[in-house]
Formats: C-alpha cells, structure tokens, sequence
C-alpha cells in the first residue's frame, strides 16, 4: 500500500493502481470516452487528465500509475478548462442532428456538452461525411457520428476476437470501418451489437423494425404474434424506470396486447423444447459415439462466428435451431394449421435481446417454405421500448397477464437462458432424467453460475462422468476451442454464449455494460428459477402435449423437420 493526496485528502492504494481507479473509488466521477474496464488503457480521449504536482502537462489518469506522495488534483480550473475544450472540439465536427438521432438523451458526448456547459460554438470544424452503412441485417454504421474513441474496435478485437472493424488512414484522415472499407454484411462481422453497447454515440446502433412491425399492427388483414424471450422480462424494466433485475414478464405481456398483438407467447416455451431436443442429442451421441464435444446452437453469433473461424467444428455444433427458430417454425407450421389460418396471413414477431437475431431470422435455412422466413420481424429490447414510449403505453399501470397457450407455459429452466451457463444447467437437469429415469434433488449447477468468461465442471449423471465447460464471449470461446484442438481439453458439451454475461449482456439490450448490473439480471433470473413450480423442461405439461399430439418423440423424423437445421462454412468476407 502507498500514501498519496487527492484534492488535498490523504488515500491509500495498491502500488499498481491506475489514478482512475483510485480517484473512483474515492466516489470522485472522472469522465472518459474511451476507457474499457478490464481492458489495457489506452488514453486516446484524454477527458481523463488531472493535474499531478511535479509534471508539466496534464495526466492522463486511466493510463497512469499511482505513487506514494503523489499530490493530484482532479477538476481544477486549468482541467475543468482541459475537457471543456475536448468537448467541444469532438462537436466541432459532428453532425447537428440530436433531434433526429437515436441516442438522443442517451449519448454520452451529449451528456457532456451538457456537463461541462457547452452552450454556444467556439470552434468550427469541416463536419464529417461519409454514406452510412445499412447493409447488415442487425447493425446501422454511421461514420459521421464517430468520435474515433475506439471502443467499438477494441470490443470487437479484445473481447470478441472476430476483428471486423478497424482504425484506417491516418492523421485527420483516420476512420473506423471494416477491410478496404466495404459493407458490414461482407465483413468478419457476426452481428453481436457489443460495439453497439459500447459506442458513446450514434455512429452504431441496431438495424430500426419498429416501422415493419407497426405496419403490420395497423394492417386488419393480417394476424401479428409476437414471442418473448427469457431474459427480455428482466431488462425491459431498467428502461421503464424500474430496479435492475425487476421481473416485468406479467406487464410486459399486458402490454404486448395493448399494442395490439393478437397472440403472446413465451420464448422460454421453446427454450424447454430446444432443451428436450439438445439434451436427447447428447444422450444420443454419447451412447453411440457420436461427434463430442457437442456444442449448444442457440446463440446467432456464435453459429456465425464457427462457420468463418472453426468450419471444420461445425459437426460439433447441435443441429437443433434457436428457441426463437422453433417458435417460428411451429407457429407457422403446426399452430396455423391447427387454428386453421393461411401462414401467408400470419406476422411473426420476436423480442429478442440480440441484434444478431434479426440477422439470424433472415438466414435461408430458417425459412417454412420458399421465401417464406418463420420470423418476419426481431425488435431488441431497446426498439420495444420505444415503441411503447411512441404508442402511449406505460407498462407499470397495467396489471400482469400470463401469455397464450398453447405456447405460453414454461419452466424455470428455459428462464435461465438468459444467462451465461443457464443453457447448460437446463441440458443436465434434463440428461439426467433421461439418462437415469430421475430427477435432480437439487437441479442447480452452482458452478456453471456466475459472469466469470470460462466455467467448468464435471458432472455424474448415473455413473457417468460428464465433461463441460460454459464460455462467454467469443474470445473465451476461441482458446477453449484451441485448446480443444490440441487435446488438452477432454469436454462432453459446451455451451457458448456470444455475449458477456449471456443473453443478459445482449447487443440489444439497455445500453449498459456495468458488470453489477449484467450480475443483478442473472440473479433475476436465478431467482425466478427457484421460486418456479416445474424447474425441469421435460416437466413442462405443454412440451409434453406438443409432443404427444405433434411432434411424436425428441429427434424424432417430424421434429427434425421442424426444430433442425444444419450449418455450413461461410467465406470469411461475410
């Protein structure tokens, strides 16, 4: 520990400490633009600076080591000067559009114009250019809105391995953008919107189908249904004004039929029914020697990101579809069937907490027949909100309503999807019955649970010793799978999320990437799986129904039509 003065009071700190660190834990607020928790400073933004007693110029704080007698302070007048300036140098050259723009009241460089008093120009700059790039199904880039902070390229690098976006040129020339500077849908992109979480403006943000989906609320001729996924009802609330982790799943449902949603159901219905399938799949191919270890399918970016990167794994890949996959398939299938309706006629919207699954929804494999997509329209959790903000609907003054059958029950373990290890806790609680005839005294797999980037654990499952491993983040993803190659790991089944956290830390989500606050979401969702009646998905009385009047058996031939697909290597140009 060391000694050192922060505007005149005497701290101690670690010897290592970076002064950011040390002047927040102080409850002193800093601003930065490009700083990253848990990633190496970089010090490009430079809102940071404090004044240090001994050097001339101002410090970086994010990028500089804390000493002992070091004398620092943080908003004097030549620093408060410092900021203002950089503020106002970044505006110089944006775009006067706030009204217009997306992140309107959410922008971080509106937030500090505001700050640091920004009411009038000093310095006029030549404002940016450059067409906007609308060629991802997911994600919108528009460089005349980056500050070149950097964030986005680092989340894409550092935590995502996938590099699809760079700095390129030089000078007053750089910008950000993918190889020779093309579209993003033939870029390494995946679709994940973590750069979206992350850029302090505008110049990223997910592909708008409010438009597409009020259209076809307005339309009498068609017959619109919308589907929820688990972690969608823990999120939604932090945009209503709600605590992190408020369970709305009852008033969001309200509210989806105030919009005029003529059926709702519930995502994690599927998710049991994408556990039934996965968990029969593992039992198969570990009794009969099949391709190990198998790895979970449901999340879009990772299912991309195997096809560029890993293409000779992708037998290893569960051939199941997505939750929101099975729910399109069958509500276009079997329920237009059963209710009679022309599919031509129906509307099938998803409220996802994921960007890439608007990519995911337009993928030829995911399509009834022809032309047909199972899923017409994705809204994030984000585009929700705004919708209900546009059409007048305040969710907190409606009493909760439980979703439609014949999709609309689900257990707890399809809930916990939504968090990173939740699929692979749901898996076991279903391989053990099917495996031993039994259930699991205690169904939770406490070491599979957590934010951390890479859990393991071996499981016995009747005598059996199961092999697994849950990864978060791609770049997790990547060295396990290394290691995977090189034998040095003996794995069963993996489960990989794309995001950090799981679908909690989606690129959809509120557009917050605390850690605290991804760690009050999983235990949300935790909490409403012990508190749940059936916490099994192969106890869910629905499943059981669909299977005895339709679908016949788990990877049975009918349910192999319906809920299986198969992936193929993909160029890495997109």
């Amino acid at each position: 520990m060391i000694s050192l003065e922060i505007n005149g009071k005497a701290v101690s700190a670690q010897e290592n400490e970076t002064l950011l660190k040390v002047i927040r834990d102080q409850g002193i607020r800093i601003p930065t633009l490009c700083h990253m928790e848990e990633l190496t400073p970089s010090g490009a933004c430079r809102l940071c600076v404090v004044e240090v007693d001994g050097q001339r110029g101002l410090t970086p704080s994010c990028a500089y080591p804390v000493a002992d007698g070091m004398k620092v302070r943080t908003h004097s007048p030549r620093v408060l000067r410092a900021r203002r300036t950089i503020v106002e140098l970044l505006l110089s050259n944006h775009p006067d559009d706030c009204l217009y723009c997306v992140r309107n009241n959410q922008c971080d460089l509106q937030n500090l114009a505001s700050e640091f008093n920004v009411t009038d120009r000093r310095f006029t700059g030549k404002k940016k250019t450059g067409p906007m790039d609308v060629s991802s199904p997911s994600l919108i880039r528009d460089p005349a809105k980056c500050i070149l902070c950097g964030r986005c390229v680092r989340v894409c690098e550092e935590i995502q391995q996938v590099s699809a976006i760079d700095f390129i040129g030089r000078g007053g020339s750089t910008t950000v953008g993918t190889l020779f500077d093309g579209g993003l849908n033939t870029s390494t992109c995946i679709n994940c919107g973590q750069c979206v979480m992350v850029c302090p403006t505008a110049a990223l943000s997910e592909q708008d189908s409010i438009k597409d989906v009020e259209a076809a609320l307005d339309d009498p001729e068609r017959i619109v249904i919308v589907q929820h996924a688990p972690s969608v009802s823990v999120t939604l609330g932090e945009s209503l004004g709600l605590k992190t982790g408020a369970d709305c799943d009852g008033i969001m449902t309200a509210a989806l039929r105030r919009l005029g949603f003529d059926w709702v159901f519930d995502t994690g219905f599927t998710a049991d029914l994408t556990i039934m399938e996965e968990a029969s799949e593992l039992a198969q191919r570990i009794s009969d020697g099949g391709v190990l270890p198998m790895m979970t399918s449901c999340s879009p970016g990772w299912i991309k990101y195997v096809e560029q990167f890993y293409p000779d794994m992708l037998p290893n890949l569960s051939s199941c579809k997505s939750p929101q996959q099975m729910m399109g398939a069958l509500i276009k299938g079997w329920f237009a069937g059963r209710e009679s309706i022309d599919p031509a006629r129906l509307y099938s919207v998803s409220i996802m907490p994921c960007t890439a699954k608007k990519f995911e929804a337009q993928r030829p494999e995911m399509a009834q027949s022809g032309s047909q997509a199972d899923i017409d329209a994705v809204l994030t959790t984000r585009e929700l909100a705004r919708l209900l903000r546009r059409r007048g609907i305040e969710p907190r003054t409606l009493s909760p309503e439980a979703a439609d059958s014949p999709f609309g029950e689900r257990a707890t373990a399809g809930k916990i999807f939504g968090a990173s290890g939740g699929v692979m806790e749901a898996a076991l609680r279903t391989a053990h019955y099917l495996l031993t005839g039994t259930d699991l005294e205690d169904p939770r797999f406490l070491a599979l649970r957590g934010p951390q980037g890479l859990k393991e654990a071996a499981v016995n499952i009747g005598g059996l010793t199961v092999n697994v491993a849950v990864v978060s983040g791609l770049a997790n993803a990547a060295r396990l799978l290394t290691d995977v190659r090189a034998g040095k790991k003996s794995v069963h089944f993996i489960e990989v999320m794309t995001c950090p956290g799981g679908c909690v830390g989606g690129g959809g989500q509120p557009l917050d990437t605390d850690p605290a606050r991804i760690k009050a979401r999983m235990q949300a969702l935790y909490a409403i799986d012990r508190n749940g009646p059936v916490r099994q998905s192969h106890a869910n009385p629905s499943v059981q129904r669909l299977y005895r009047e339709y679908l016949g058996a788990p990877l049975s031939e009918r349910s192999h039509h319906q809920l299986h697909t198969k992936y193929q290597t993909r160029d890495v140009d997109g």
